[in-house]
């Protein structure tokens, strides 16, 4: 089994930068791919990155890329997101999930062992 923390969430003016961390505890860890989605106030959780269990591949919502990155750290069971030049609409509850199969790796019905999320805020 898998359990999952989020952290590194905060209240941001913007244009500034966050780094996201998940942290896992489990005994498979580096067998799976792992992603971050965000869920705004009012809105249904929404796709923002994924990255493979290898590290190797990368996927990222359109309007966040160019401004995010997704990366991990297996020997530390950890993964990371990144985020520079935030935008008041990335404000939302920010969660991290284990890819576990499926058709496409954007949708949050793929995933299992949710975190308990971090909240992002961007004013303007």
């Amino acid at each position: 089994q898998v359990q999952l923390v989020e952290s590194g969430g905060g209240l941001v003016q913007a244009g500034d930068s966050l780094s996201l961390t998940c942290a896992a505890s489990g005994r498979t860890f580096s067998r799976y791919g792992m992603g971050w989605f965000r869920q705004p106030l009012g809105k249904e959780r929404e796709f923002v990155a994924y990255i493979s269990g290898d590290g190797r591949g990368r996927n990222y919502e359109d309007s966040v890329k160019g401004r995010f990155s997704i990366s991990r750290d297996n020997a530390k069971n950890t993964v990371y997101l990144q985020m520079n030049t935030l935008k008041p609409e990335d404000t939302g509850v920010y969660y991290c999930g284990l890819f576990r199969a499926g058709s496409t790796v954007k949708s949050w019905t793929n995933y299992d062992f949710w975190g308990q999320g971090t909240q992002v805020t961007v004013s303007s």
